[in-house]
Formats: C-alpha cells, sequence, structure tokens
C-alpha cells in the first residue's frame, strides 16, 4: 500500500509541473477586467476556429487540473 501511495504522489507532482508548464506558455490576455465590462471583438474560438495554441493548452490545463484532482482525491483515500 506504501508503494502505490509513492508511485500515486510522485504522479501528482509530475502533474503539477505539467500544469505549471501549461499555465505559463499561454499567451495573456491583456484586457483582463476592462475588456470584460467593454467587451471585446474576438469571439470565443477565434478567427481560427478553435485550433490555436492557446485553445490546445487551455483544454491541456483542464484536462490534467481534472487529473490532479482525482489523484489528490485517490491519495487522500488511501
Amino acid at each position: 500500500m506504501q508503494t502505490l501511495n509513492t508511485v500515486l504522489t510522485i504522479v501528482q507532482v509530475v502533474i503539477s509541473v505539467a500544469v505549471i508548464v501549461v499555465v505559463l506558455m499561454q499567451s495573456s490576455k491583456e484586457n483582463g477586467l476592462s475588456g470584460a465590462i467593454s467587451g471585446n471583438n474576438e469571439s470565443y474560438m477565434g478567427k481560427t476556429g478553435g485550433s490555436s495554441l492557446d485553445q490546445k493548452l487551455s483544454t491541456a490545463t483542464k484536462w490534467l487540473a481534472v487529473a490532479w484532482v482525482l489523484l489528490t482525491l485517490a491519495i487522500c483515500l488511501l
């Protein structure tokens, strides 16, 4: 049981580093709150139809976050 806990902890550390790297690779949204209030002329999908690098990084961030939460729950329940 201790070995499984160690393996899950190592995998969680790797996923944590991956989340940090993926978030740092995303481009910043410089409009911030003013862009949200006044509106932005770019749609959610943008001009590239959602196949841009930012869209892929956003999707990767979501999946890595879900994996991280599930691993955290698994480690807590062991």
